[in-house]
């Protein structure tokens, strides 16, 4: 992740996610779990619509291997949450996105994270390179 906060301007495109009941914990916000739901949602709606990413034929698939969320506001329902996603590092056979999550209209994120993508053969877990039609649908995302 950068060193200062991002803001809502420093993401291209923002997905918004509406708030689910189900997503409250007893204290009343939105459990920490479904954050990281949140990340996942946004890096993979853009992989499927931009790369063409059929998750259950493609012979090459990207495994989470690191992540990370920090904090700063809470989210409750109900509220829509908008994801920004960027791609901080595009290497050989990884991605490193960074994800900020925003409440409704807020400029400050509510959250900000970063996940690792590793390329693998689907049937042999061998480390492959991140496939070309993922490059070029992430090549525009690169902060």
């Amino acid at each position: 992740m950068t060193d200062s906060l991002p803001s809502r301007a420093d993401f291209s495109t923002l997905l918004a996610i509406l708030t689910r009941w189900m997503d409250q914990d007893p204290y009343g916000h939105v459990n920490n779990v479904e954050y990281y739901s949140y990340f996942d949602t946004v890096v993979n709606d853009h992989l499927i619509r931009k790369a063409g990413l059929d998750v259950v034929n493609t012979p090459v698939i990207g495994l989470v291997v690191e992540s990370k969320c920090q904090f700063m506001k809470e989210i409750s329902f109900p509220q829509t949450v908008h994801a920004g996603m960027r791609v901080v590092k595009l290497g050989n056979s990884s991605v490193t996105y960074e994800i900020a999550l925003f409440r409704d209209d807020e400029d400050s994120p509510a959250a900000i994270g970063h996940f690792v993508h590793v390329y693998v053969d689907r049937k042999t877990r061998a480390t492959v390179r991140v496939p070309d039609q993922v490059r070029d649908a992430l090549v525009e995302f690169i902060a």
